[in-house]
């Protein structure tokens, strides 16, 4: 029978801590349930600390250390591990993110973050924090731009946005700003390296209309969701939640316009605010 996996090398933050985890885990002769049933955790949250989709959090390191005999090792990477360019609400579904197989998003208010180019995320810090120095708003610019690197590749993670109407009408930064970011869309969707549908106004009451949505998907990690609102953001791991969530989303898309009308819209939207710039 084989021993247990070695752990890997990786320049991710979170694989060293993980993979060591899963060989500590294997070592012990136990399964993901097993030693997830002292920390009050499920087996599938286990399994995402092993992947680096989860953040580790203190108090779990500590029951980790002990359990594991590993002498202070996942206390001394979780601190490290805590440091994060995000706000605390959004920093593990972020994280997450970096590493997902598949993001579907559907965006209520605002172009979802991976999508933004930079004139429209600082209009939209700028809204947020008003009386912010310049250089709080140039590091929270500067961390979204470094979330949409993982654009660069041409085919994963794949990524499908629904977007409310509401987004191409909320005027966001001016007209020009506007016209930047809905080309921007556009411009990754004509090359093929996003999905994106518009939910109309026409489609009335729909089955999100709380807020807004995230699911990623993982090559070796169970699924997670991510709901967000005024203030506020939660990743879910249960199944049976993530699972309402997909079928939240699912009745979105089906809802929304198809890609090719969607698209249409985009450019219609996009010109009308190309020519209201023209004038002023």
């Amino acid at each position: 029978m084989p021993g247990p996996k070695k752990p890997d090398p990786s320049p991710s933050p979170r694989a060293l801590p993980g993979a060591e985890l899963r060989h500590r885990r294997e070592g012990k002769g136990l399964s993901q349930e097993e030693l997830g049933l002292p920390l009050f955790v499920s087996g599938s949250f286990i399994g995402q600390l092993e992947s680096g989709t989860r953040r580790m959090q203190v108090d779990q390191a500590q029951k980790l250390d002990e359990i594991l005999k590993a002498d202070g090792f996942f206390v001394r990477n979780c601190a490290a591990l805590k440091k994060s360019k995000y706000p605390d609400r959004f920093a593990e579904a972020a994280e997450a993110e970096a590493v997902a197989k598949t993001i579907k998003e559907y965006a209520p208010q605002l172009i979802p973050g991976l999508l933004q180019p930079e004139a429209y995320a600082r209009a939209v810090f700028r809204a947020h924090q008003p009386t912010a120095v310049e250089g709080v708003i140039d590091d929270l610019v500067a961390a979204r731009l470094e979330r949409a690197q993982l654009l660069i590749d041409p085919t994963t993670p794949l990524v499908w946005a629904v977007l409310d109407e509401a987004v191409l009408g909320r005027q966001v930064g001016g007209p020009a700003v506007m016209t930047e970011a809905l080309r921007h869309i556009l411009e990754l969707a004509r090359k093929h390296r996003i999905i994106v549908q518009v939910l109309p106004f026409h489609a009335g009451a729909h089955a999100s209309l709380d807020g807004g949505l995230k699911l990623m998907s993982f090559p070796d990690a169970p699924p997670l969701a991510y709901v967000d609102g005024i203030g506020f953001g939660r990743l879910h791991d249960d199944p049976a939640t993530v699972a309402r969530h997909r079928l939240t989303y699912d009745l979105l898309q089906a809802n929304a316009l198809s890609q090719e009308l969607s698209l249409a819209l985009i450019e219609s939207v996009a010109e009308d605010y190309a020519h209201e710039d023209q004038r002023f």
